[in-house]
């Protein structure tokens, strides 16, 4: 049997269980804090790999082995590994206080709608963009990845709080920092975990499921959902394929440019994705926030006009392009450029759809496309009904057919 211990938050480990052990495994920290049995081995935990192969020593023996492991180690933990390695049933495992759990508790918020993201040995990006789009996220870090980096790439208004040493009555801190002052400091080796909140929305309502917010009931919402302005929205139905095509999901960034009212970034946004929107016309700029108030989503607005104003933004995983003009092959060909995953644009004129797919296959992206055409039921007098056309759009999808020359993040 192993025998899985969660210690690091201030639980003790139970000297019975480590008495026992013929093998103890574990970080530095916590193999000094417990008294190990005489000619017991001790491993201390880096490299997952050697770890687990003098364990399966050990296991192929019948000797009883302890792992010590931070918190709770069922929760983006040890647990994972050695299941795979040698079969739950051969796991007995003793869960602590997780740092996420400790780190709530310490400013006394409740955490059941937090959404929760490791940054540790993987891509900072997808955590910062689910910071960017969630009020309440914990962001597990690792070298490279800690409250300096996050906070250099997070900008903006969010508050974090940085959670070093949890459990050590004396190293213990809970600071709350701005990201830019997060990205100021050297923070060393002893932060636990990092909070990004929204303040103004951190505190939450009633939660039926937990973590990442449920999905929406609807989407591809009707056209009067969104404030616009003389009909310019993009229709519901171009809509729907539009966010299938784009797979908007959490850890994504999403450029939603020419954005007009910004139905498809408020969408986007909706499903969980960071969003951008990009938006020349000031009224448009005023009218994409209050769109994203109103759906009670966060969503980024710039003032400009492509493709000069994506130079400062950061890389995206799917682009929706729904202006541009003269300037739209321009526009496609510089988010082609940048996009880790998909294109999608909508058209109203034949005439620019085979610039536009040129555009994207130029830049390495297989093109497809459909025209859309529909017909909306429409009331008559005498309690009959029409068919009403709507104007037809050419929707093109590029989707690109290489891993992205930066790193794909899975």
């Amino acid at each position: 049997m192993i025998t899985v211990v969660g210690a690091g938050t201030g639980a003790p480990v139970p000297e019975a269980v480590a008495q026992g052990a013929a093998l103890v495994v574990g970080g530095r920290r916590h193999l000094d804090a417990v008294r190990l049995p005489s000619g017991a081995e001790r491993v201390v935990l880096g490299p997952l790999a050697p770890a687990l192969d003098t364990i399966a020593e050990y296991v192929g023996k019948e000797l009883p082995v302890l792992v010590l492991a931070s918190g709770d180690p069922g929760f983006f933990g040890i647990v994972r590994a050695l299941a795979e390695r040698f079969g739950a049933g051969r796991l007995d495992v003793r869960p602590g206080v997780s740092s996420v759990a400790t780190a709530f508790a310490r400013i006394g918020l409740p955490w059941d709608d937090a959404v929760v993201v490791s940054a540790h040995g993987r891509d900072l990006r997808t955590a910062v963009n689910v910071c960017r789009a969630h009020p309440k996220v914990a962001v597990l870090t690792g070298p490279g990845a800690g409250p300096a980096e996050l906070g250099a790439a997070l900008g903006g208004d969010r508050v974090l709080v940085v959670a070093s040493a949890l459990g050590d009555r004396v190293r213990e801190r809970v600071e709350r920092v701005t990201p830019a002052e997060a990205a100021a400091r050297d923070w060393g080796t002893a932060v636990s975990v990092v909070l990004c909140l929204d303040e103004a929305r951190a505190l939450g309502g009633p939660r039926t499921v937990a973590g990442v917010p449920r999905g929406r009931a609807q989407w591809a919402l009707e056209e009067g959902e969104f404030a616009h302005r003389d009909s310019m929205i993009t229709k519901f139905e171009v809509r729907a394929l539009a966010l299938a095509r784009l797979g908007p999901r959490p850890g994504d960034l999403v450029w939603d440019v020419g954005a007009g009212s910004g139905s498809v970034a408020v969408e986007c946004a909706r499903l969980g994705a960071a969003v951008v929107a990009v938006e020349k016309a000031a009224d448009g700029v005023e009218r994409i926030r209050a769109n994203a108030r109103a759906h009670g989503v966060d969503v980024a607005v710039v003032h400009g006009s492509a493709p000069a104003a994506l130079a400062g933004l950061d890389d995206p995983d799917a682009v929706f392009v729904g202006g541009g003009g003269r300037e739209l092959t321009d526009i496609i060909g510089a988010c082609a450029r940048r996009a880790r995953r998909s294109v999608v644009v909508a058209m109203a004129a034949l005439d620019r759809v085979p610039a536009a797919r040129e555009a994207l296959t130029a830049a390495g992206f297989g093109c497809d496309g459909v025209l859309l055409q529909s017909s909306r039921l429409a009331p008559l007098p005498g309690e009959v009904t029409r068919l009403a056309a709507t104007n037809p759009v050419f929707l093109l999808w590029g989707v690109r057919t290489q891993a992205f020359s930066k790193g794909v993040d899975e």
